[in-house]
């Protein structure tokens, strides 16, 4: 799915589907939840007021994750209804990763969401996907985030588009590529004259 403007364009692995003209009829996502395997946060980003006060929202976590920590969710995303909502989920190494929205939404949609954040996570993470990873790259994992949800309302699933816009995005406060590359050649060459007057 795409919006472009009001408008969300719909497609399943590429087929288009249709299009609906109102932002209220596009999906909406209650969170995105990256938990530990104890069901400590990770990342964690809320769309809604549904759980308006901090202790509200880790008491959900550690519900979620206490619910479906005896799951077998590690080769296909699983959905379970919990609380009066939909909530989808996948666990990959020791990092739980999970999707809320509410009961009305179409669970394959929040599937989708939840595999694009998988995957776009393993490309950004180079398939080290791992808490001590996840925590080192937490500014890509929340860049992440960013590009898939927007305020519950869903901008992007393809996990090599979200990777992209990310790398982009991280790239953006270094220099441009072609700068990189030149301060890298420079500083090769800085380093091969000292070693060759060194001798």
């Amino acid at each position: 799915m795409h919006i472009h403007g009001k408008v969300c364009l719909w497609e399943w692995e590429g087929v288009p589907l249709g299009a609906t003209t109102e932002l209220e009829a596009c999906p909406s996502i209650k969170n995105i939840l990256l938990l530990d395997s104890d069901g400590k946060r990770v990342a964690v980003k809320y769309y809604t007021d549904d759980w308006p006060t901090l202790a509200a929202k880790l008491a959900y976590e550690k519900s979620v994750s206490t619910k479906t920590l005896k799951t077998n969710a590690r080769s296909e995303a699983e959905i379970t209804m919990f609380d009066s909502y939909i909530v989808v989920y996948k666990f990959v190494q020791d990092l739980h990763f999970f999707v809320t929205a509410g009961v009305d939404e179409n669970e394959l949609i929040i599937a989708t969401v939840l595999q694009g954040f998988v995957d776009a996570v393993e490309l950004l993470l180079r398939n080290e996907v791992d808490k001590r990873t996840a925590l080192e790259n937490l500014d890509l994992i929340l860049l992440c985030l960013d590009e898939i949800v927007d305020g519950g309302i869903i901008l992007e699933t393809d996990a090599s588009v979200i990777a992209g816009k990310v790398a982009t995005h991280s790239l953006e406060g270094v220099g441009s590529l072609s700068e990189q590359t030149i301060s890298q050649a420079l500083a090769t060459a800085r380093e091969h004259l000292a070693r060759s007057l060194l001798r």
